[in-house]
């Protein structure tokens, strides 16, 4: 990712908890990386009655790399319900032979109810962790420069990433078709870090009013661009698969350290959490 500003505020308390940590999933075991052939999620139905979102004319395309042989991997959910209802990226949790949700630095609770999306980057996990916190799905998109904030774990460390809205772009995966997102200009960073932003996949964009406005789902290290899920598609996955978002009331979001405050209130309330992804032979 082409580095651009960087911010020198830390999160050394969350750092201490998530650096280094070497997984184990409850009832099972650390495993090496093994090229095997990975299952595939169930797919949620298509709600007829959800909006379709057209792609955007003459916007730009952008090629999302197979990512190569199958290994073990983590990125980053949230959640949208206090009851253990959360969203992730699809391509984080897809093929997983298990998948967990961290509860401390060297372990995880497996989850087993994950639905994804047939028409964007974007799972449900409908029996994970509860928690103290929820998150405000908005269905709209920003105006083209409005600030957003990516949250996650990149290289598994907690960060902010601060970036600005360019406009509805289409995306297209390895084998797939092409799906409209968001595409975001990096700014800033806190803390500071010039390694890839892989991990923090998953993981919500905010926008000034404190509004999921997508979920983090690929960067272009080259040309320092983040690009997000459409707004209106975790809305549409939601309904299709019949769950109940019960978010919490949304919260304006001031600036670069206001969004380091809230992520790091939000890890602690057990809303943004790892989510890690096992295979096995």
């Amino acid at each position: 990712m082409a580095s651009g500003r960087r911010g020198g505020c830390a999160f050394p308390i969350l750092l201490a908890v998530f650096i280094g940590a070497v997984l184990t999933f409850d009832g099972g075991e650390d495993r090496a990386d093994v090229e095997v052939r990975r299952p595939s999620l169930p797919e949620a139905p298509v709600d007829a009655d959800a909006p379709v979102i057209p792609m955007p004319d003459l916007a730009p395309q952008y090629g999302i790399e197979d990512p190569g042989p199958p290994r073990d991997s983590q990125g980053t959910a949230f959640a949208i319900a206090r009851n253990g209802l959360w969203l992730t990226a699809e391509h984080v949790v897809n093929g997983c032979n298990l998948i967990g949700l961290a509860t401390a630095p060297d372990r995880a609770e497996r989850v087993d109810r994950v639905v994804a999306s047939q028409v964007s980057d974007a799972a449900i996990i409908a029996d994970g962790l509860s928690s103290a916190a929820a998150l405000p799905l908005a269905a709209d998109i920003p105006r083209r420069g409005d600030d957003g904030y990516h949250m996650g774990f990149p290289a598994g460390r907690p960060a902010v990433v601060h970036s600005r809205f360019i406009g509805e772009a289409n995306a297209v995966r390895a084998g797939g078709a092409a799906q409209p997102i968001l595409a975001w200009a990096e700014i800033d960073r806190m803390p500071a870090f010039d390694h890839t932003l892989g991990g923090i996949s998953g993981g919500p964009t905010l926008d000034r009013f404190g509004r999921v406005v997508g979920i983090n789902s690929a960067s272009s290290d080259r040309r320092g661009r983040v690009l997000t899920t459409h707004p209106a598609q975790a809305i549409n996955l939601v309904r299709a698969t019949r769950a109940s978002a019960n978010p919490d009331a949304v919260s304006p979001i001031a600036g670069m350290p206001a969004a380091a405050a809230r992520f790091e209130a939000l890890v602690r309330a057990g809303a943004i959490r790892q989510v890690f992804c096992e295979v096995t032979g």
